[in-house]
C-alpha cells in the first residue's frame, strides 16, 4: 500500500493526558451504536466501521484523529483506510475502549 499504509499507535494514558491539557484531537468511535451506548470517550463521534467509506468526510484531514474501538482491531482497518484516503494525522488507539481507564460518557 504504497508504504503509507503504517498505522501509528497511541496508548490510553498518553491520550487521557493529552485531553487533560485541552488537546483539540478528534476522537473517532468506530463501534456499533449499541456498543457505544455502554459508554464512550468524552466528546467522541461515533461513525460505525461499516459507515466509514461513506461518512470519512465528516472527519476534519487537517486535525489529529483518534480512532476508537472495543480492542482496536477495527480501529486499525478504521486508519488504514483514512491513511489510503489522504489522511496523514491518525492514531489507533492502542487496546481500544478495553485499555481505556479515562472518565467516559
Amino acid at each position: 500500500m504504497f508504504g503509507r499504509s503504517k498505522v501509528r499507535n497511541i496508548i490510553p494514558l498518553d491520550l487521557e493526558e493529552r485531553l487533560k491539557r485541552g488537546e483539540k484531537l478528534q476522537i473517532i468511535d468506530v463501534r456499533e451504536p449499541s456498543e457505544v451506548a455502554s459508554g464512550k470517550i468524552p466528546g467522541a463521534i461515533n461513525i460505525p466501521l461499516g459507515q466509514l467509506p461513506q461518512r470519512f468526510g465528516e472527519i476534519d484531514r487537517h486535525r489529529e484523529a483518534v480512532i476508537v474501538c472495543r480492542s482496536g482491531m477495527r480501529s486499525t482497518k478504521a486508519c488504514k483506510f483514512l491513511i489510503g484516503q489522504g489522511y496523514d494525522q491518525v492514531w489507533n488507539l492502542m487496546g481500544g475502549m478495553n485499555g481505556w481507564k479515562g472518565r467516559v460518557q
